[in-house]
């Protein structure tokens, strides 16, 4: 079941949003003025930041993770999966979680939350769908603690998800 029809180009333009290292366009909506710590470690950081972020045209977002928990909610257009690996899972478990309107979409929610550490990645349901989501992330993003997963590392680790991890690995 398709979602709302929305016009990318307009939202582009209309949230200034750019492309994103992933894959699809976001912008930096929120950055905490306050500062913590993470346990640990003596860096302080925001407490928390919020994006934007489209995915449309087929894009996906490729296989990374990050240092903190990020809330994914759901604002307009087609359902979108995310696929996420746990890391505390010796055995490799993957649980996707399908974002969209709950009203209109059996069996979606309107948010998702991705621990700490686990690799995940997103698509449209539908490649030819467009889906606008917002994340939140505690203690807030820094790209310095973005990766994104390298070419055969995660099909090498968890073999028995190789044709999802191909298929959502980093455009080259």
């Amino acid at each position: 079941m398709q979602g709302e029809r929305i016009d990318t180009n307009e939202l582009i333009q209309r949230l200034k949003l750019e492309p994103h290292p992933e894959g699809g366009f976001f912008r930096e909506t929120y950055r905490d003025n306050a500062r913590v710590t993470r346990a640990g470690e003596g860096a302080l950081r925001s407490a928390s930041t919020a994006i934007y972020f489209l995915l449309c045209d087929g894009a996906h977002s490729a296989w990374h993770r990050i240092r903190s928990d990020e809330v994914w909610h759901f604002y307009a257009g087609d359902p979108l999966d995310v696929h996420v690996l746990e890391a505390n899972d010796a055995g490799g478990a993957l649980v996707t979680h399908r974002l969209g309107n709950a009203l209109m979409h059996p069996h979606t929610s309107f948010q998702a939350v991705v621990k700490a550490g686990d690799w995940f990645a997103a698509e449209c349901r539908d490649a030819s769908g467009a889906a606008l989501v917002g994340c939140t992330v505690a203690p807030g993003f820094e790209f310095s603690e973005f990766e994104l997963a390298a070419p055969g590392t995660l099909e090498a680790r968890y073999p028995q998800h190789r044709e999802l991890i191909t298929r959502l690995g980093p455009k080259t």
